[in-house]
Order: C-alpha cells, then structure tokens, then sequence
C-alpha cells in the first residue's frame, strides 16, 4: 500500500504543478463566477466554491508532503554518499537533518566565519545581515 501511495502521490504532485491543472482550476473559478448571476450570488453558490477548496486544499496537503519528504530523503542520502566519498569532506556532516538546531546554528556559525575569512582574503565586500 505504501509503494501505491508513493507513486499515486507522486504522480499527483507532478499533475497538480503543471500547466493543464492551473488551467483547469483556473477554467473552474471562470464557470463558477460566470453562474453568480443565475445563483443570484447566494450562499449556497458561495458554499460550493469554499468546500471545494477546502477539500483540494486539505488532501493536497498531504500528497505534496509526501511527496517533499522522500525528494528531500533521497536528497540527503545522495549528499550523505557525496560526503562519505571525498576522502577531504567532514564525514561529521553526514546525516546533518538529525541533529539539534543548537548543533546546525554552531555548523553555520563555523561557516558563515569561513565565509567573511575567504571574502576577507580575496579583498570581497561582506554582505550585510538582516
């Protein structure tokens, strides 16, 4: 069952980014503005367009979840593997996602330091921080 989630969920990400699916909602709100007039503006024409939405909005939620946690899993085992490989890499940055964020401040702080030391040498403006 997971396997079919994955690729139904997959599958549904792709479809909901692409042009066809803005244009059929797109196509959709036209149709529902255009019966206002024969709905009189009621509330049950109103209805129809928040409770569809809703639901989209609600089971989309989870597809496109879904579908960013294993591209973004797949992501860092490819980084993970890049690390391991080069012999000069900090193999203590392999499976960085697990660590506290009191950890990942102390790594950037180390290369944001890095960053202002090579800007430094090589004559660079610092950009300012917001």
């Amino acid at each position: 069952m997971r396997d079919a989630f994955r690729k139904f969920a997959g599958n549904v990400s792709r479809w909901a980014g692409s042009p066809g699916a803005f244009a059929i909602a797109f196509l959709i709100l036209i149709i529902w503005g255009i019966t206002g007039p024969l709905f009189k503006f009621s509330d049950s024409w109103q209805l129809v367009i928040n409770t569809g939405t809703t639901i989209v909005t609600f089971l989309m939620v989870f597809l496109i979840q879904n579908t960013q946690n294993r591209e973004t899993r797949a992501i860092n085992l490819k980084l993970d593997e890049l690390l391991r490989a080069i012999r000069t890499a900090r193999n203590d940055m392999i499976d960085m996602e697990n660590v506290s964020d009191e950890e990942l401040e102390k790594i950037e702080d180390q290369f944001r330091d890095l960053t202002k030391r090579v800007r430094k040498k090589n004559g660079q403006h610092q950009p300012s921080r917001k």
